[in-house]
């Protein structure tokens, strides 16, 4: 029997699909080479168009067969067409965008839109609790606030519509803007913005058309990042964020019963903080505006105890501690209460951060398991005062 020729660039192919299935440990195999050969057919494909584009010669003073002129126009104004609220632009999703590709590539201009000194300071000052922000170095945040623009509406304007391809990032500086998604063909509201937050950042990050519909109740003010610098500042940025924590996160008990794309998700959303030995991270009364998962170092969760008279004093009493894929500060979330109990670092301590929205939307999946948690704390509790303690009322 002759021996059997390689066909060209087969090994190639094959070793890059094998080197991503090691690398995103994706649990469909069949599923995931669909997508990543689909991904490189659409790249070829989109080479192709540009190389045939190039090579057309002028059309000024030329008649070409088979296609009229009139003909060519209409496609070049259907290739062209961008509609001009907020800069939007047209079938986005349809670009098959991959951040670990052309890491170094800084060859897009740079956008800049011009602001006043007042501006600049509301501007940081509405980004500056933004979690995608938090893991940009200076110079990049900076070139971010370069890049957005103020966009002012009016009560009842739609920012952004269910099932649109996504355009812009939005950061809300002032204003309240409901959240309604369509279910069984009507428009149901579930949540809203209230003069802070942000909003938009998956379609851009996924490709995926826009999961609901945002509207202001009143005039406000937000600030938009357009999609070509949000993907090479945030998504780039993101990406190697992902391959530092996506293993870590895999590891997270309470994330285990998450599909492999949720834990994705909510690694582009995480921040992290550090805290030096004795800091306190979270002061009990205090309303919840996050939730932690210790990366390394060590916590321990203490509790204003109480007289024989139920009359609570000043002196803090140790009910807990956390180390190392340990969660916490999820009680207050999950109720709707003040924070339980303040917090504080033993030693060197990181955790990863995830807020209130991002917590919300992305990790409802793992909501009943956070809730039977609550009544362990509430035994830990009783063991201590010797008492009931109902937390979730």
């Amino acid at each position: 029997m002759g021996a059997v020729e390689i066909p060209a660039g087969l090994r190639e192919l094959l070793q890059g699909y094998t080197v991503e299935v090691l690398r995103r440990r994706p649990t469909n195999l069949v599923e995931f080479a669909v997508q990543h050969f689909t991904k490189i057919l659409e790249g070829q494909k989109k080479d192709q168009k540009a190389k045939k584009r190039s090579a057309k010669p002028a059309r000024k003073g030329v008649t070409f067969e088979g296609k009229s002129n009139k003909e060519e126009e209409e496609e070049e104004e259907e290739e062209d067409t961008v509609s001009d609220k907020y800069n939007r632009r047209v079938s986005v999703c349809a670009e098959a965008y991959n951040p670990d590709e052309d890491e170094d590539d800084d060859t897009e201009p740079r956008v800049v839109h011009p602001k006043t000194d007042v501006q600049r300071r509301r501007l940081q000052d509405a980004c500056k609790d933004i979690l995608l922000f938090k893991t940009l170095e200076p110079e990049q945040f900076s070139e971010v606030l370069d890049g957005m623009f103020e966009v002012l509406v009016k009560p009842q304007e739609h920012i952004i519509d269910q099932g649109d391809d996504g355009d812009n990032f939005y950061v809300i500086e002032k204003g309240v803007y409901d959240i309604f998604v369509e279910k069984d063909g009507a428009n149901v509201c579930v949540g809203k913005y209230d003069n802070k937050g942000s909003f938009g950042e998956l379609a851009l990050m996924y490709n995926t058309p826009r999961a609901a519909t945002i509207v202001a109740t009143q005039e406000g003010a937000l600030w938009g990042l357009d999609r070509a610098t949000f993907h090479r500042l945030i998504v780039k940025n993101n990406a190697k964020k992902r391959r530092i924590y996506e293993a870590f996160i895999e590891c997270v008990p309470l994330l285990k019963s998450l599909e492999l794309s949720e834990r994705m998700r909510i690694v582009d959303v995480l921040g992290a903080r550090a805290f030096k030995d004795g800091e306190r991270l979270i002061t009990q009364g205090d309303e919840a505006d996050c939730f932690y998962i210790v990366e390394s170092g060590e916590v321990k969760i203490m509790i204003k105890s109480k007289t024989k008279a139920g009359q609570q004093d000043n002196t803090e009493v140790e009910v807990a501690r956390c180390s190392r894929g340990q969660y916490f500060g999820e009680l207050a979330l999950v109720t709707n209460k003040p924070r339980a109990a303040s917090v504080y670092a033993v030693g060197e301590t990181k955790c990863l951060v995830i807020d209130i929205q991002a917590f919300e939307r992305l990790l409802g999946p793992c909501m009943d398991i956070m809730k039977r948690n609550i009544s362990q704390y509430e035994d830990q509790l009783v063991a201590l005062f010797g008492s009931s303690v109902d937390l979730k009322h």
